[in-house]
């Protein structure tokens, strides 16, 4: 048997068994494992080899994704006094993830107010995109 033909009918072996192994699963084990949370009903691996799917030794992170809630101008406003008095106490300047890490913000609550304070002129900046440092006026 040629090595060409081998590796065909091993792979037609192996998708063989995954289709067997999904068709025999329930659809709530299938997402889980989609997941990426196996759960110890779901667990397929062969005793004494650790599963790929799940490793033991991390821990699922908390998602913080999605869309933030419509801020109003009085809640921006905030933020951006924060900005102001933060970078007065600054008078180096402060990068945006400085400024985030120090105000415990998430990244997609900056931009908007930094915009605002850059437009009413009392933030200046030096520099450029991630190297952008700024300063209150």
């Amino acid at each position: 048997m040629s090595l060409k033909n081998e590796i065909s009918r091993l792979a037609d072996n192996f998708a063989q068994g995954v289709l067997a192994a999904i068709r025999s699963a329930s659809l709530e084990e299938i997402s889980s494992e989609a997941r990426g949370r196996a759960t110890s009903s779901s667990s397929r691996a062969p005793a004494g080899r650790p599963s790929a799917a799940a490793p033991a030794s991390k821990a699922p992170k908390a998602k913080r994704g999605g869309r933030l809630h419509r801020r109003s101008e009085e809640e921006i406003g905030a933020v951006g006094d924060k900005i102001v008095s933060l970078l007065k106490s600054h008078p180096e300047g402060l990068r945006a993830e400085q400024i985030r890490a120090e105000l415990g913000l998430e990244a997609k609550e900056l931009p908007r107010p930094l915009k605002d304070l850059l437009g009413a002129k009392k933030l200046k900046t030096k520099g450029q995109k991630r190297a952008t440092t700024y300063f209150a006026k």
